[in-house]
């Protein structure tokens, strides 16, 4: 009989389990039975053509509507081209070569699965060369027997292992499945009407019908959610476990100085979550909170106004960013904010100023010296870096509140190194800050382990961004236009930012196998530019791999307008202020996600001037990255594009690497549709961690928390 933890090999035999291995990295029957059908194909009913993508591995079940052999041009051989369809969309197929073997099956009005890699052909989508299966034989037999139901799967499935090839295998194993004791405990399973993982499995992979399949699903969707809760509770029951440095609100302090100061009112959000986070930093537990809200929303304002709070307490705070760039502008942003108030030790500065101190990796000896002096000594109240300020190198005189900007660009061990750097054996309070504003659902889960405040209004004298897909495979000529639009900004005296996904001195990569061209670069693109459509104007490039000192002094001449056009990659993503700077062209618009073209497109606008967003894409109408377009097109709205990216997008790409485990993909639970079940998770997770920090007691539950995340992830828990 067969266990989920048995290895492949001995059950379908070297090739088959190599062929697994390495196409899908599948290498136990645990493995296998968990990768999941994508969707079910109901005999007589064809799939959707729709929403194919260039470079992916697709499976259809379709109809030869027109087949047609001919003679190739070029080379000896025969090419036999075939159009499928589903009913309404059509799909070219191509074979080449010895093409009579293929002739006899592959007749007109036949059904069958045709698998194989989307490419691109005279500005159609194509599979050259599928691999298929027909549903009858030139006998007209039937020779799909291992579909006995009605509802037949197809697979996630790669080169030279088809879905129907999974199946087979999939269906030899659960054959000899034993029926091993259940991971989740049977009280759990009786209170929400669960079947047990043995049924879950074969209706999965084998489902007699719907009923049996929406079964499985719901068992399958409770491991997925629960595992993932578990991993939470315990990072939640670990992260109290420590005490916090209380830092109360001191009256006549700098902070209630800087509100003195402000040149502006605070929105109605802004000190109501504002409030909430004086409250946390108050108490001796640590603050774990994430701030999200809207490019421009005011989120820096407020934690500094934090991180005022925590000075007048005697106490440290340090901002980590992901990039130079951005910790640099941070620094200069604080102290500008801050005036007299932020010269500690400096001529004309207040009397209770603080010190603010920027540190990152690429400083100077003699710089980085003085840094890490200032932070140690505790002469800098307000300590800005990069991912440099959490190495062992660095200590604080006494650090007790950290701001995580950008959260996403972050692993979640750097985030627990900066919760071990309080004093005296406590934990600073920590606020995690992102413009991806996010539903609460995936707050729950990607952020299962903080408490969630939003900033959803907008401060007075925003002006409004256009946005418009520019689809240059279908009208080349628009890319003229689009440079004439950017020549017609600078003459009116405005800036331009053109980004692109590649600097341009490194090897270019893609991950098609070579079907799509490597991404456009920076340094391409502006020599282009500079010999072409934009001679004569002052451009600018700014990269991550520059020297530090260089890409500062090229933002600072940016913004003092000496650069009428910056090319760049998405080091200007997050945190870049130019009032002037009103266009923005995005080359290769399909290359970014929806949460980055949201926080690119945020860096214009921020004048008294309607912002210009250009998506320039190759990308072909009907697909589901020209949707992913489409949607940021249509509105401007953070909250509204993070829940139209969840739909468009696989929901497990939403986790990525977040719980930094090496399966934490969500394979069938829905972020937007599965909310109930989700919270319900999180309560049931709590109660058992709480009772039961370490699993010990729960074998089953901790076996699926260790199927998500990695050992040395587990090792961490364990410790804490």
């Amino acid at each position: 009989m067969t266990v989920l933890g048995d290895k492949l090999t001995s059950l379908l035999g070297r090739k088959t389990a190599t062929a697994l291995a390495g196409a899908l990295d599948l290498h136990t029957v645990g493995d296998l039975l968990r990768h999941y059908p994508r969707r079910y194909a109901e005999r007589g009913e064809l799939t959707d053509i729709a929403g194919l993508e260039i470079g992916e591995h697709a499976t259809v079940l379709a109809r030869i509507e027109k087949a047609t052999k001919r003679q190739m041009r070029n080379k000896p051989g025969w090419l036999l081209e075939l159009v499928i369809t589903d009913g309404q969309r059509r799909l070219q197929c191509a074979f080449f070569g010895k093409v009579h073997q293929h002739e006899r099956q592959l007749r007109v009005g036949k059904t069958g699965l045709f698998a194989g890699k989307v490419t691109a052909f005279r500005n159609e989508l194509q599979l050259a060369n599928p691999e298929y299966q027909m549903f009858e034989d030139e006998q007209g037999a039937s020779t799909m027997d291992e579909f006995l139901g009605a509802l037949i799967p197809v697979y996630p499935a790669a080169a030279g292992m088809p879905s129907w090839s999974i199946a087979r295998c999939v269906r030899q194993v659960l054959d000899t499945l034993e029926r091993e004791e259940d991971p989740v405990p049977a009280a759990l399973l009786a209170r929400y009407g669960l079947v047990d993982l043995f049924d879950a499995l074969h209706g999965i992979h084998r489902p007699q019908d719907w009923a049996a399949l929406e079964a499985a699903r719901e068992r399958l969707k409770w491991d997925e959610a629960l595992a993932l809760q578990l991993i939470f509770a315990q990072r939640r029951h670990s992260a109290v476990s420590r005490p916090a440095p209380a830092c109360p609100r001191k009256p006549g302090g700098l902070l209630e100085s800087f509100d003195g100061r402000l040149p502006f009112t605070l929105t109605e959000g802004q000190r109501e979550v504002g409030e909430h986070i004086a409250e946390d930093l108050s108490g001796v537990h640590p603050m774990n909170r994430l701030l999200q809200g809207e490019v421009g929303s005011g989120k820096t304002v407020v934690a500094l106004r934090a991180m005022l709070q925590v000075v007048d307490a005697g106490r440290q705070a340090a901002l980590l960013a992901p990039t130079e760039v951005l910790a640099a502008q941070h620094a200069r942003s604080l102290r500008e904010m801050l005036g007299e108030l932020g010269r500690a030790g400096e001529l004309g500065a207040a009397e209770q100023a603080t010190g603010i101190t920027l540190l990152t990796g690429s400083m100077t000896a003699k710089e980085r010296k003085q840094a890490l002096l200032d932070a140690a000594s505790g002469a800098a109240g307000i300590v800005v870096g990069t991912h440099a300020l959490i190495q062992d190198s660095v200590s604080f005189a006494d650090l007790g509140f950290v701001v995580v900007d950008e959260q996403h660009r972050f692993g979640v061990e750097q985030r627990d190194a900066l919760r071990s750097r309080g004093a005296n054996e406590t934990s600073p309070h920590v606020l995690v800050m992102t413009a991806t504003p996010i539903p609460r659902t995936v707050a729950m889960t990607v952020y299962g382990d903080l408490e969630t405040s939003s900033l959803r209004e907008m401060p007075a004298g925003r002006s409004p961004i256009s946005t418009t897909v520019v689809p240059v495979t279908e009208k080349p000529s628009w890319l003229n236009r689009v440079w004439q639009r950017v020549a017609e900004e600078v003459a009116k005296g405005h800036q331009a930012y053109v980004v692109c996904p590649r600097i341009g001195d490194e090897p270019p990569s893609n991950g098609n196998g070579g079907d799509k061209r490597p991404p456009l670069a920076v340094l391409d693109v502006a020599a282009e530019l500079e010999a072409g459509p934009l001679a004569g104007l002052r451009l600018g490039i700014l990269h991550g791999r520059l020297p530090a000192d260089e890409k500062d002094e090229i933002m600072r001449a940016f913004a003092a307008g000496k650069l009428d056009v910056l090319l760049a990659t998405t080091v200007i993503e997050v945190g870049v202020n130019v009032p002037n700077a009103t266009a923005m062209v995005i080359m290769d618009a399909d290359r970014f996600g929806v949460s980055q073209l949201h926080q690119l497109r945020g860096r214009v606008g921020r004048g008294s001037v309607p912002g210009l967003c250009l998506l320039v894409t190759e990308a072909f109408d009907g697909t589901s990255t020209r949707e992913r377009l489409a949607a940021v097109e249509s509105t401007t709205d953070g909250f509204e594009l993070s829940r139209l990216d969840l739909e468009l997008r696989r929901e497990g790409d939403i986790l990525g690497s977040a719980q930094s485990g090496k399966r934490s993909g969500l394979k069938l639970l829905s972020l937007l549709r599965d909310e109930e079940l989700i919270a319900e998770a999180r309560a049931r997770a709590q109660e058992i961690v709480a009772g039961d920090p370490g699993l010990a007691g729960h074998a089953g539950l901790a076996g699926m928390v260790s199927a998500v995340i990695d050992d040395e992830r587990a090792e961490y828990l364990d410790k804490s």
